[in-house]
C-alpha cells in the first residue's frame, strides 16, 4: 500500500448519468438490439438476454477417445433483470420497499429455473471497470445443465465439513464471526457481512444469513426486509469509501436446484459474495497479475484493517448528504 504508484489509473466513474436515455436499449419503452421493445415498466423487469451465453438447444459437441479432450454441451438460459426503471440509481439510492421488489424478483427466478436446471447463478457486475456495459441498474442470472466449477468446489468443501463436524461450514463461520466482531462490517438480527477470513480482494465481503438457509427462495417475508437493509447498508459503505459509485462483481451461492432438489443439501449455506476491485483510491485497482495469477493471492491489507476503515464509514450515502447540503433532489426519497 506504500509502495509508489506510477501504473495504470482507472477512469473514475459516471457520476452525472441521465435518468432516462432513448439510446439505453434497458430503459423503459425502448428498443432493444433484436427489435423488441421494452414496456414501460415501473420497477423490476426481467427479459431473455440478447446476447446469451447459453441456450437451451446446444448442439452436442460429440465425443473424443483421447482423455484431455473432453467436451460436452454447456446448455440453459440467460436473463437480465432491471431492478429499477431510472438509470440514474443504484441499489443503495433505491428505496428500501424497491430493494425487496428485487429480492422477490430474484426468488421468482430462482424457483422458476430452478426446478429445471442444476443451477442458477444470479450476478450482478457493477461499473465499467467490472465489464458492466450498460449503468443502468441491472443483474443477470443464468441457469445451467451443468454445476460451474466454482460452486462445485463450495459443495465439496461444505459437504466435507458438515460430515466431519456435523453442522454447516458457513453456519459455524458465521457465528464465529458475529462473536469476535473484528471483520464484521454491519450486521443484523437476521443477518451479518463481513469481510472474509480469506479474503484476498481488498475490500471483498460475504453476506451471510444467521440461520441455517439453502436458499433464497427459502426467506422469510422478515428476511427479506432485513435482507433489502442491509444490503443497502453495505453498499452504502462502499459508496462512501471513496465517495463514488463503487464497483463490484457480486453473485448469490445457495444449495443446487432440478434434479437436486431431493438430495440432502444440509451442508449447504446461503451466501453472496461481493468483490470489488478498487485498492488505493476511485481510481487504482488491484491487479490479480505476476504472483498472484501463477503462485497465490497477496493481500494488501488485512481483513481486520478492511472491515474497520468500511465498518466506520458513515451510514448515510454521501450523495444523499451532498443533496440535502445543496437542496437539491433527494434521490433516494424518489422526489
Amino acid at each position: 500500500m506504500k509502495r509508489p504508484w506510477a501504473g495504470q489509473v482507472e477512469k473514475p466513474p459516471e457520476e452525472h448519468i441521465p435518468r432516462f436515455d432513448p439510446h439505453n436499449p434497458l430503459c423503459p419503452g425502448n428498443t432493444r438490439a433484436n427489435g423488441e421493445v421494452n414496456p414501460d415498466y415501473d420497477s423490476t423487469f426481467e427479459f431473455e438476454n440478447d446476447f446469451p451465453a447459453l441456450q437451451p438447444h446446444a448442439p452436442d459437441p460429440g465425443s473424443c477417445q483421447h482423455p484431455l479432450f473432453q467436451s460436452k454441451a454447456a446448455r440453459g438460459v440467460c436473463k437480465v433483470m432491471c431492478f429499477h426503471p431510472w438509470s440514474d440509481v443504484t441499489l443503495p439510492l433505491m428505496k428500501k420497499d424497491e430493494v425487496v421488489k428485487v429480492i422477490d424478483k430474484w426468488t421468482e427466478l430462482v424457483e422458476e429455473l430452478g426446478s429445471t436446471y442444476p443451477w442458477v447463478q444470479i450476478f450482478e457486475n457493477k461499473g465499467a471497470m467490472m465489464g458492466c456495459s450498460n449503468p443502468h441498474p441491472h443483474c443477470q442470472v443464468w441457469a445451467s445443465n451443468f454445476l460451474p466449477n466454482e460452486p462445485a468446489l463450495s459443495d465439496r468443501c461444505q459437504r466435507a465439513y458438515y460430515q466431519k463436524h456435523g453442522e454447516p461450514l458457513l453456519l459455524q463461520y458465521a457465528k464465529q464471526e458475529a462473536e469476535r466482531k473484528e471483520r464484521v462490517v454491519v450486521e443484523s438480527s437476521d443477518w451479518l457481512a463481513v469481510v472474509p477470513y480469506w479474503a484476498t480482494w481488498p475490500y471483498q465481503t460475504l453476506l451471510l444469513p444467521r440461520r441455517h438457509i439453502l436458499r433464497i427462495s427459502d426467506l422469510t417475508a422478515d428476511e427479506k426486509e432485513g435482507l433489502a437493509d442491509i444490503m443497502k447498508r453495505l453498499l452504502t459503505k462502499y459508496d462512501n469509501l471513496f465517495e463514488v459509485s463503487f464497483p463490484y462483481s457480486m453473485g448469490w451461492h445457495g444449495a443446487p436446484t432440478g434434479p437436486h432438489l431431493k438430495d440432502d443439501n444440509s451442508h449447504w449455506q446461503l451466501h453472496a459474495h461481493y468483490y470489488p476491485p478498487l485498492l488505493r483510491s476511485a481510481s487504482v485497482k488491484k491487479f490479480m497479475v505476476g504472483y498472484e495469477m501463477l503462485a497465490l493471492e497477496q493481500r494488501d491489507l488485512t481483513p481486520e484493517q478492511a472491515a474497520e476503515k468500511l465498518r466506520n464509514l458513515p451510514d448515510e450515502h454521501y450523495k444523499t448528504r451532498e443533496k440535502q447540503e445543496t437542496g437539491g433532489e433527494d434521490k433516494e426519497g424518489m422526489k
